[in-house]
């Protein structure tokens, strides 16, 4: 008889080819290209490739004299990290608004743990499509998602349908997919560590699951006992937030610049409107605004004020944003804009997510 699981609901979100997909969605020029994030065709390593790289077997880390080799047409951008950030975290104040328990992995990737969340939504694999759904629509990137009972199995799950694409393993498939699954696949096994279990006749989940506790720990030592469990579905690695939310914001990046006030101001209005409806989802108010432009030579300014009273609405964000915008000037064409919210009466905690059991996935 199987063992009974324990069950959360976690998520893993993974962007496509980040950086790199940055880089197209800022220079349509680049969309459907191969191109190649880092380095020069003479020197250096790729940081990135697109999908259209991939098929030419351009990989991350390869050296970028053999990318340019195996795809002769190959177009290599230098990285632009401090836009990578920016991007992660529109992204990750997506993930804030359903849950506090947020684990990024890195800018692309993150755990969020939504078994109990912030819409009381019952379905994680409904949850993980919204998610997806709106960064593909508030942030033009797409991205792909694993959902099951731990961090190990939503993260293999994300990638078994990229790119723009997810898998739920829900509990009473965990076991069955574990069973067929490659050793490399598992946390915690390395290439050494792989060839080593090739040589007990380990080759896949079955195999490893045949081997007891004390024949593990006998010939892996600590981490026997976790590759004992970590094959029956059991990994009680609890998704651990970074950071308590300090701020809220909202951004668009508009296909044509923008250079009149008029329509600045229509747009920023616009904004102010949705940031009003994650502030309230959110639960929380805020005494300072900040107003983000980026102008069409992608040079950057930010103003702000603070006020004495808590904002939430739309029309109070917006009478601040007003007078920021005519403080001075704005004397070249704007394709980004965007406003902030900080200084949040937000408790110094986090709550505690409860195991349930039984849930719908």
């Amino acid at each position: 008889m199987e063992e009974k699981l324990p069950v959360r609901k976690i998520v893993h979100i993974d962007m496509d080819a980040f950086y790199a997909s940055v880089e197209q969605m800022d220079t349509p020029a680049l969309r459907g290209k191969p191109i190649a994030v880092g380095g020069d065709r003479e020197r250096g390593v790729v940081a990135a490739a697109s999908y259209e790289a991939r098929k030419y077997g351009v990989k991350s880390a390869m050296p970028s004299v053999v990318a340019a080799r195996r795809c002769p047409d190959l177009i290599f951008v230098p990285p632009r990290f401090e836009r990578y950030k920016e991007i992660s975290e529109q992204i990750r104040a997506i993930f804030y608004e359903y849950t506090d328990l947020v684990e990024p992995l890195s800018l692309d990737e993150a755990f969020l743990d939504v078994t109990e969340n912030k819409i009381n939504h019952p379905s994680a694999t409904l949850l993980a499509e919204e998610i997806r759904y709106r960064i593909y629509t508030e942030v033009g990137l797409t991205a792909s998602a694993g959902i099951s009972i731990n961090k190990f199995t939503a993260k293999i799950a994300s990638d078994i349908n990229k790119p723009n694409g997810q898998r739920t393993i829900p509990p009473e498939e965990v076991l069955q997919f574990l069973k067929h699954l490659p050793i490399e696949k598992f946390f915690g096994v390395g290439k050494v560590t792989a060839e080593k279990m090739k040589l007990h006749g380990i080759f896949i989940g079955s195999d490893l699951k045949a081997k007891s506790r004390n024949y593990l720990q006998q010939h892996f030592g600590k981490s026997g006992a976790h590759f004992y469990n970590i094959v029956r579905g059991i990994q009680h690695s609890a998704v651990q937030p970074d950071r308590i939310r300090k701020s809220i914001a909202v951004e668009r990046t508009f296909q044509n610049d923008l250079d009149s006030e008029k329509y600045i101001l229509e747009h920023l209005n616009k904004i102010a409107g949705i940031l009003e409806e994650r502030v309230k989802k959110s639960e929380v108010k805020g005494k300072t605004i900040t107003l983000k432009l980026k102008y069409n030579d992608f040079t950057q300014q930010t103003r702000s004020k603070t006020v004495p009273d808590f904002l939430e609405h739309q029309e109070a964000i917006y009478a601040v944003v007003r007078e920021l915008v005519q403080q001075r000037l704005i004397e070249k064409p704007l394709r980004l804009l965007g406003i902030s919210m900080t200084k949040l009466n937000v408790n110094d905690t986090v709550k505690s997510v409860s195991v349930q059991l039984g849930l719908d996935f």
